[in-house]
């Protein structure tokens, strides 16, 4: 599936090029995201996706194949897998930077194919989170660029799984309600077999 998204933060298109860049830097931005190691060109991470009480833990890399910094133009080709399961999600997502009246607007493009849990909502749902993400994004990678560099330690914290009850809100909730209703019917289940089993040894 593909997905336009775009946002404008406050400072010239230079200075959003580099922040973007900094991987590091934008990482805690970016909502169950953890950076492993960067060498300039491939990033390897994780990121956890939370759905109600399943969590879905991922692990791969992304390799900026184009960064032209002329243009404000790069391209990103990210791919990771389940650490706990055999689903999978690839994307190539290609931004370009524009500068407007001092400030500059981000305009991103995402070819996304996603398999496994996640994948039963979709495109409509997985374009709701994405909407609302870049926004999240766009917000933090905005305060980010205007705070002072020793603030930013103080604030970070061991990044949480991204939620997707609570990022896409109640048009997802009620999508995944009848994912909650089987786990639910199947541990009730569970339970009264196991209460049987240790009612009939008891006999």
């Amino acid at each position: 599936m593909e997905l336009h998204h775009e946002f404008t933060v406050p400072v010239p298109a230079d200075e959003a090029w580099r922040a973007l860049l900094d991987i590091e830097r934008v990482a805690p931005c970016l909502p169950g995201a953890v950076v492993e190691d960067y060498d300039g060109k491939t990033v390897t991470g994780s990121v956890k996706v939370k759905v109600g009480p399943v969590t879905v833990a991922y692990r791969g890399t992304a390799v900026f194949e184009e960064q032209d910094a002329s243009a404000h133009r790069m391209v990103l080709l990210a791919g990771g897998r389940e650490t706990r399961g055999q689903g999978t999600a690839r994307a190539t997502v290609t931004a370009t930077l524009t500068e407007r009246d001092g400030a500059t607007a981000v305009s991103v493009r995402t070819d996304l194919t996603v398999t496994g849990r996640p994948a039963q909502f979709g495109r409509g749902v997985l374009a709701e989170v994405g909407d609302r993400l870049v926004g999240q994004f766009a917000v933090c990678l905005a305060e980010r660029l205007t705070e002072r560099p020793q603030h930013l330690a103080e604030d970070d914290e061991a990044p949480q799984p991204l939620d997707l009850l609570r990022t896409a809100g109640v048009p997802l909730a009620k999508r995944a309600a009848a994912v909650a209703a089987v786990l639910a019917v199947l541990t009730v289940a569970a339970t009264r077999l196991r209460r049987r089993r240790q009612h009939t040894r008891s006999r």
